[in-house]
């Protein structure tokens, strides 16, 4: 669902949370898989990161609430940029709103996972995303 040619190379964190940044960067590591983790701590940074072309990511993690450009206004704005609608976005909040999660499938959203609890969790979260491409979330489709 995700994956380029098999393998998923690089992704970026959009996330206004340090503390669930590193958290993210050290669960991939637990992983082993050869990935690169961009972030970006709102929607207009990593806006302004995508549009330089430094980097194109295979996936985003895209926070909803966050300063100066939170996550709907930004998927919003990179489904409407050439080089940058067709990356697969994938929510990553602590919201469950059932409203929320329908705006975020609605505007091209590929996923919604809510950030689990446990360090753990997040591993095996990562672990599914990334190897199988797929979740256990709402979005899921069998």
């Amino acid at each position: 669902m995700y994956k380029n040619n098999g393998e998923l190379k690089t992704l970026l964190l959009v996330d206004d949370d340090q503390d669930d940044q590193e958290l993210f960067k050290l669960a991939l590591a637990e992983l082993n898989h050869p990935i690169h983790c961009f972030t970006a701590g709102n929607g207009q940074e990593a806006l302004d990161q995508l549009c330089t072309r430094a980097y194109r990511p295979d996936l985003i993690f895209l926070d909803l609430n966050m300063p100066l450009m939170n996550g709907i206004v930004f998927l919003e704005r990179i489904k409407d940029i050439e080089h940058l609608k067709d990356i697969p976005v994938i929510i990553y909040s602590t919201s469950d709103e059932p409203r929320e999660m329908l705006t975020a499938r609605s505007m091209g959203a590929v996923d919604y996972i809510i950030k689990p609890a446990r360090f753990n969790e997040l591993c095996k979260l990562l672990q599914v995303v990334l190897t199988r491409g797929a979740t256990t979330t709402p979005f899921q489709q069998d």
